[in-house]
């Protein structure tokens, strides 16, 4: 299988067929707006509008697997990211990425790429530490990802080639996104 097989829904719960994306550099990205990296959506909007021109799509993927920090409905989520970050990327119905409920583009993904690289300086890797524990990860389930704004990279494609974490900022693989494109 492919990316370009799966089908996800909107926010308005139709079928949208990642075919059509075929030829573009996606990110793809598991949120909550209520998260301590919640943040980071700033530098997704950068990311989109300094590289959508040249053929970027942001997929936000609001998920409120971990501590509930997605509580609201998909039009309250998108109306946050819109008025607190002025998100203009494409934001898709709430799913769960973890577990038997897990969607299957999360499930392709955590397969492609099961492990987040290690988080760059103490203080990342002391907070990966404690995320780990919160969430109770279960190890037999490939791929399993440890919190909110887990990243994916595809390249045009559709092969996905990079897997950063939660404290992966977006900006800090800039670079990479730019070799894709």
């Amino acid at each position: 299988m492919s990316i370009y097989d799966y089908k996800v829904k909107t926010r308005e719960d139709k079928d949208f067929a990642l075919e059509t994306l075929k030829g573009k550099v996606l990110l793809i990205v598991n949120t909550a707006t209520g998260c301590g990296f919640t943040p980071q959506y700033e530098g997704l909007e950068t990311l989109y509008k300094k590289y959508h021109a040249k053929g970027l799509e942001v997929l936000d993927f609001p998920c409120d697997q971990f501590g509930h920090q997605a509580p609201g409905s998909d039009d309250e989520i998108h109306n946050f990211c819109v008025l607190r970050y002025e998100t203009k990327f494409d934001q898709f119905k709430k799913l769960e990425v973890n577990g038997d409920k897990a969607d299957p583009l999360f499930t392709f993904l955590k397969t492609a790429i099961p492990e987040d690289p290690k988080p760059k300086g103490v203080k990342n890797q002391l907070a990966m530490k404690s995320i780990a524990k919160l969430n109770k990860a279960t190890a037999s389930e490939t791929g399993f990802i440890l919190w909110n704004f887990t990243k994916f990279l595809v390249d045009r494609t559709g092969k996905v080639v990079y897997r950063f974490g939660p404290t992966d900022k977006p900006l800090d693989f800039e670079d990479k996104i730019k070799e894709l494109l």
